[in-house]
């Protein structure tokens, strides 16, 4: 494998103090592979906002390097970093006053800056966008009549119309029930393994993260804990520690992957009663 996006020694803090402690990014070091799916995880405050703000240079570095395919990030201008990198944000606006065709052309902005008028191409990759995602048939539809996992799929079609490399998907399924939790997950894979794009997933779901990603990124308080594949991460001890809370791992006899649960206190046992993470 090659690194798309590779992070260097990179520290961050934000300039005043953030709810009475500051926060801040360490030394931290890792890369993101041409066309893996990598899972960041952790717990709240761990810095996985930062990192997404760092790599769409929202934020830059206090010191350290960040490269997107073998160029500084620094030297890559705005427009060129839209056509490379899209990301889908966790709390998409329900109030959006446009159809479904009209949010999903706004990828193809990047694409043309200084046009007034979409091309016939961007209309094509908008259309592929919509098939591929599954709302093709919604095209028409206002926005604003849409369920969120219809909306979710909406938004991530927008971001494919951009036709990044890199696609980042922060909790991508936080208010989605099952059905939707489990289409997106397969629009992952089929994004991931059709398309070719990189994939870099922030989830608290790590039972999810587990199931789609090829390795995992644990943060905890501004730094790198372990990175590696999902059964090298989610170790029981490590997890536990990380999340200050009582965690045991199994191993998902349909997939083999880990399957992370969480003991959670009952005060009416002495024991407690052990769950699912999800």
């Amino acid at each position: 494998m090659n690194a798309l996006v590779g992070v260097r020694d990179v520290t961050f803090g934000y300039p005043g103090p953030r709810a009475g402690r500051r926060f801040a990014l360490a030394d931290l070091s890792h890369t993101v592979e041409r066309g893996e799916i990598l899972g960041v995880i952790g717990p709240n405050s761990a810095g996985k906002t930062t990192l997404i703000r760092l790599l769409t240079k929202v934020v830059t570095p206090a010191r350290g390097f960040i490269d997107l395919d073998g160029r500084p990030l620094a030297s890559v201008s705005r427009w060129e970093l839209a056509r490379s990198v899209a990301v889908v944000p966790q709390d998409v606006p329900a109030l959006l006053p446009f159809t479904v065709e009209q949010l999903v052309l706004m990828g193809r902005y990047p694409h043309g800056p200084r046009r007034f008028f979409e091309t016939a191409a961007d209309h094509r990759a908008a259309e592929a966008a919509m098939r591929e995602t599954g709302v093709d048939d919604l095209a028409s539809v206002p926005v604003t009549t849409l369920s969120g996992g219809e909306r979710q799929r909406v938004i991530v079609a927008r971001a494919l119309a951009q036709e990044p490399r890199l696609l980042i998907l922060d909790e991508p399924t936080a208010h989605l029930d099952l059905r939707y939790q489990a289409e997106c997950v397969g629009l992952l894979r089929r994004i991931n393994r059709e398309r070719g794009t990189t994939v870099l997933l922030v989830s608290h779901d790590l039972n999810l993260a587990a199931e789609v990603c090829d390795r995992l990124l644990l943060l905890a308080e501004g730094s790198a804990v372990c990175v590696g594949t999902p059964v090298d991460v989610l170790d029981a001890d490590r997890l536990s520690a990380v999340y200050r809370c009582d965690v045991t791992v199994e191993t998902n006899a349909a997939t083999g992957r880990p399957l992370v649960h969480v003991r959670w206190p009952d005060a009416t046992t002495k024991g407690g009663e052990t769950r699912s993470h999800a």
